[in-house]
């Protein structure tokens, strides 16, 4: 998953020194994966989110990215791309960017595209802040952060994703009335996220009764790291909060 840090200025590029926290690479890719690492990801990315490429931060086209106007949703923190898929296949109208550093996620998720002739899904295979700095304003209906890593430890807690900077990024490229879902079992994570959202003014909770976060959404696919969660006697909890 994406992670968090500070964002002061640092970098020969210009590029804001970014903490990064988290795994970007795991076992051994088969060829195949890499194969689709080398050519559909290079056919897939959004072009201009690096610093290298776009140093002036110049919003990119969305619609040229798509090959012509449609909603966008964003998901940050893909994982293996399942759920990205199961939206992708039942939202053809619809484009959707996913973020994800971690290349094996990455290389999956291509694999599954390809076998099931998704087109509609463009992969930023890095940090999600780096694409929120140049992704239009108002310009995502719906952002999925699903099962983020809840960096248990006190310590750590500074590192979760859901924090004052990055709402403040979501909030400056969500368009009012767009949706921002989160999925987590972990229950104090789900209190950190209800106490940095709801005290943000950009964002309104949803939920009007207990069944609104304790079931998911009509069109939620379950992940793999759900149903760790379930054999492992957690409770996976659902929460959705809109764009003012």
């Amino acid at each position: 998953m994406t992670a968090n840090g500070e964002g002061a200025p640092g970098r020969a590029d210009g590029a804001p020194w970014r903490n990064f926290y988290g795994r970007r690479h795991g076992k051994r890719l088969r060829k195949g994966q890499e194969e689709h690492l080398r050519t559909t990801l290079a056919r897939i990315a959004p072009r201009g989110v690096t610093w290298e490429e776009n140093p002036a931060r110049t919003p990119i086209d969305l619609a040229e990215l798509f090959g012509g106007p449609r909603p966008v949703w964003l998901e940050i923190g893909f994982g293996g791309g399942e759920h990205m898929l199961a939206q992708a296949a039942a939202n053809r109208e619809v484009g959707i960017i996913g973020c994800e550093p971690f290349v094996n996620g990455v290389a999956m998720f291509l694999s599954h595209m390809a076998r099931h002739g998704i087109d509609n899904v463009r992969v930023h295979a890095g940090d999600a802040r780096d694409l929120m700095d140049v992704l239009p304003e108002g310009a995502i209906s719906r952002v999925f952060l699903n099962y983020p890593d809840p960096w248990p430890k006190a310590r750590h807690r500074k590192r979760r994703f859901v924090n004052p900077e990055n709402l403040d990024a979501l909030a400056r490229v969500m368009a009012p009335g767009a949706e921002l879902r989160l999925a987590t079992d972990i229950g104090d994570y789900a209190r950190h996220a209800l106490a940095h959202v709801m005290d943000h003014s950009a964002f309104v909770w949803t939920a009007e009764r207990p069944e609104d976060w304790r079931r998911p959404w009509p069109d939620w696919p379950g992940t793999r790291y759900e149903a760790k969660a379930l054999r492992e006697g957690r409770t996976p909890i659902y929460l959705t909060f809109r764009r003012v």
